[in-house]
């Protein structure tokens, strides 16, 4: 089915079964959040709240909840989009199977974005701010945001629509220093194409026009936050993805979404800056109030009917991992033109996406000789030299001939793998002084931290352990040892208070590791909780790899420098334990979670419907 809003998609899955209707009043501040959450985590279908206190409009979360839904919504058009980058990857298919890609035009088509000389549906009436479900997500969200803009800027005078941005920058709707109806926040992040426009106004004269958009068709949402090559319009993928062209309306000098529930226009105050946030963000915990541009609101228009589109993010996974998971669907043939030589590459949604990725190379540079990190190597540096993946801060890489079935996914086998081959001498790579996630606090500023690169390929070194041995101990303060899997140990230690105290710390530490034989350990990681950290991969990789920044927290057994080049003999060492300088840890908030257990226990207004549709 090709939808032509976001109420056809609404409709489908509700005659499918795929969507729940609350009737009940339920409040944007907290409440609708902490329903979403419920839902979300069982798998359960899309939300369609019916009755929001103080917002005259309906909304819906969850639409991309569940791999298996996102499959559903673009199950018309997702092959056609495939195998118009599988040409775009490999030519000469088209010539070897013309029968296989004879709608391809067509899809390509449907790519150009049409503009509308007529009113469209999407400015059908006027609203303001306050009017809007002004949705706080955690206790300490500082307002209201919106969490699925589509926020689309242009260079300065350019009416082309194909040189148009569309990304998806945080939204803060009310609260901090905005004059309310006003004023909203716009917080972007590092490499976003919305800072290069931004740059070009600051030396222009003219006002910096923006149109934000919530709703509208379902790849409307998806473009926006599509790793597109700068110079591509994103406008071009959500034409492509919804099977029907981007529309668009010129007014005013903005680009108004003709198929948009909501159209937010204004201009950005290139002078001035106001504090963005705190906002509890998708990496699990909040990130802090920071000056960020605002706009300034000229114009809140809506459809007849409209529906407000948003999600809920914190600790991964979130509903945003569908997002991740398309992505991966979609560009996994433009892997290796992108970066050459490279076979597989995961950014791990459960260590918050940046922090961590895995990938598999080929090593072919000297194979007259024995095997050493080198086109593996090469192939890391292009991935921290390009665009979203320039913001990872731990990549590990491994060499695919090695193991032919090793998989990025398979994060038992991956960690396997690399830890039973990693030279500690050799295959360590730092980075400091760099930029990293703008979300990650566990560097030294915003933006600021380091990267460690650990290559890795050839034949095992070492065999790893399988428990922790009898004979292990260690004395205070480090007060429990866990062995998470193979080589692997998670060490609970006491509160970090400084860096100059951890390092003192570590070396009292390290004669007491080798008081036991440490040849089948390779990793261990210092925590705040060792049973927790140890309880499953999505805690480890969590824990370990976003409350860690290599330059500081990475230490090792026999740690030396030769010539600039860290190494150590092993194990490796990570102090993940939280920093006073991390951002708070998202919590739920208690009252909110009881009212919400009333309403999904028996006899609740939600409980017939939630439970007859999970």
């Amino acid at each position: 089915m090709i939808y032509k809003s976001l109420q056809a998609c609404v409709n489908d899955l509700d005659s499918s079964n795929q969507l729940i209707r609350i009737k009940s009043e339920v409040s944007a501040d907290l409440e609708m959040a902490e329903i979403h959450r419920r839902v979300y985590d069982a798998q359960g279908p899309a939300i369609l709240y019916e009755n929001i206190k103080g917002s005259p409009f309906r909304a819906l979360s969850n639409l991309y909840g569940t791999n298996e839904r996102v499959n559903y919504i673009f199950k018309s058009t997702l092959d056609k989009v495939k195998r118009l980058i599988e040409i775009k990857a490999q030519p000469d298919r088209l010539l070897k199977n013309p029968l296989h890609y004879w709608k391809t035009p067509y899809t390509a088509w449907t790519a150009l974005p049409k503009k509308s000389n007529i009113k469209p549906p999407s400015m059908y009436g006027s609203t303001s701010i306050d009017k809007l479900p002004l949705l706080r997500s955690w206790p300490l969200d500082a307002g209201g945001f919106i969490t699925l803009p589509q926020v689309l800027s242009m260079p300065p005078g350019s009416k082309n629509i194909m040189d148009s941005n569309l990304g998806m920058y945080r939204i803060q709707l009310n609260g901090n220093e905005y004059n309310l109806n006003e004023e909203i926040g716009l917080h972007y992040q590092i490499h976003r194409g919305i800072g290069i426009h931004h740059q070009l106004y600051n030396h222009s004269d003219q006002e910096f026009k923006v149109a934000i958009y919530v709703g509208g068709l379902p790849s409307h949402a998806l473009s926006a936050i599509f790793p597109l090559p700068e110079g591509l319009s994103e406008l071009t993928f959500a034409g492509m993805l919804a099977g029907r062209k981007f529309r668009y309306y010129e007014y005013d000098g903005y680009i108004v979404s003709g198929d948009a529930d909501f159209v937010i226009l204004g201009t950005v105050d290139k002078n001035h800056l106001k504090p963005e946030g705190a906002f509890g963000d998708h990496l699990g915990y909040y990130s802090l109030t920071h000056l960020f541009p605002y706009m300034k609101v000229k114009h809140v228009f809506h459809k007849k009917d409209p529906i407000w589109h948003f999600t809920v993010v914190g600790r991964p996974p979130q509903e945003d991992s569908g997002f991740g998971y398309m992505i991966h669907e979609l560009v996994k043939e433009l892997t290796p033109i992108e970066f050459p030589g490279l076979k597989q590459i995961h950014a791990v949604d459960v260590a918050g996406v940046h922090p961590l990725l895995l990938a598999v190379g080929s090593e072919r540079y000297m194979p007259f000789r024995k095997k050493q990190a080198e086109e593996i190597l090469t192939i890391a540096n292009r991935i921290l030299g390009s665009g979203q993946t320039s913001l990872a801060k731990f990549l590990i890489i491994a060499d695919a001939e090695d193991n032919p079935e090793l998989d990025t996914h398979n994060f038992s086998q991956f960690f396997r793998h690399v830890l039973s081959r990693i030279d500690f001498k050799r295959d360590l790579h730092f980075q400091t002084k760099t930029t990293i996630d703008t979300l990650d606090y566990s560097g030294s500023g915003l933006n600021s931290g380091s990267k460690l690169v650990i290559a890795c390929c050839g034949e095992a070194v070492r065999k790893l352990s399988t428990s922790l041995p009898e004979s292990f101990k260690i004395s205070t303060p480090w007060t429990k040892v866990n062995h998470f899997d193979h080589g692997i140990l998670c060490i609970q230690g006491s509160n970090f208070e400084s860096y100059e105290k951890a390092a003192g710390e570590i070396d009292q530490l390290i004669p007491q590791l080798l008081e036991n034989d440490l040849s089948e350990i390779a990793l261990i990681i210092i925590c705040d909780d060792s049973a927790f950290t140890s309880a499953n991969w999505e805690n480890f990789l969590w824990v370990s790899f976003t409350r860690s920044n290599p330059a500081k927290d990475v230490y090792g057994v026999g740690a030396r420098t030769i010539y600039k080049h860290w190494e150590c003999d092993g194990p490796l060492i990570i102090d993940a334990r939280i920093k006073p300088h991390h951002a708070p840890e998202l919590v739920r908030d208690k009252e909110t979670v009881a009212k919400v257990d009333k309403l999904f226990s028996k006899g609740g207004e939600l409980y017939g419907l939630i439970s007859k549709s999970i």
